[in-house]
């Protein structure tokens, strides 16, 4: 069994007015957009979110091909290390991708692929350039989830620092363009952003 995980918990300081995951991109909300480029290839789709986004969300992915819970924020506003480690927490897979819910055009094939490379590894993770794609990455669940515990424990909002503890298959971009276009990563966290891919729509 695959899960999915959408990390849509954020204030979306840098987006300005409104919920960013609930933005209407070309008549969709951008979080429906995420979930439909999923379903194809997960089983379920579990959303980390607030406690005061639940019930707009779940009408925004109402109908959608997959089964859908929600794995709420204890603590709100601790960063996407926390998101993802309450989401992990949540699947009934061994395997998750996991994906901002701010990035509308996740290819479906690279996480096809994300998953078949993370098969015996805790991890398959882009890095197309110098940076890793931590919010767009295939984990084994459980260790993910402790890496995260023990990161948050540290102090640590960043998600990368939980890869020195896991054993990561690291896909590199010819690997990653054998199966998606860079647009596949592009985050739409700022209103300019959003504005140029709602425009390409």
């Amino acid at each position: 069994m695959h899960s999915g995980v959408v990390v849509a918990g954020g204030r979306s300081t840098r987006f300005g007015d409104g919920d960013k995951a609930l933005a209407d991109l070309a008549g969709t909300p951008m979080i429906r957009r995420v979930a439909d480029r999923l379903a194809p290839v997960v089983d379920e789709l579990v959303v980390n979110c607030r406690a005061d986004q639940r019930r707009d969300v779940a009408a925004a992915l109402d109908g959608l091909d997959v089964p859908v819970s929600f794995a709420i924020d204890t603590v709100p506003d601790r960063g996407p290390l926390a998101g993802i480690e309450t989401g992990l927490d949540a699947v009934a897979g061994e395997y998750a991708a996991v994906v901002a819910c701010d990035m509308p055009f996740v290819e479906p094939a690279l996480v096809a692929h994300l998953f078949e490379r993370a098969a015996g590894h805790e991890a398959a993770v882009p890095r197309p350039d110098e940076w890793f794609q931590t919010t767009q990455a295939v984990y084994h669940a459980d260790a993910m989830t402790d890496a995260c515990r023990r990161a948050l424990d540290d102090g640590q909002r960043r998600v990368a620092v939980t890869l020195d503890a896991l054993d990561v298959a690291v896909i590199d971009r010819d690997e990653v363009e054998r199966h998606a276009t860079m647009e596949t990563f592009e985050n739409l966290n700022t209103r300019e952003a959003f504005e140029a891919a709602r425009d390409r729509l």
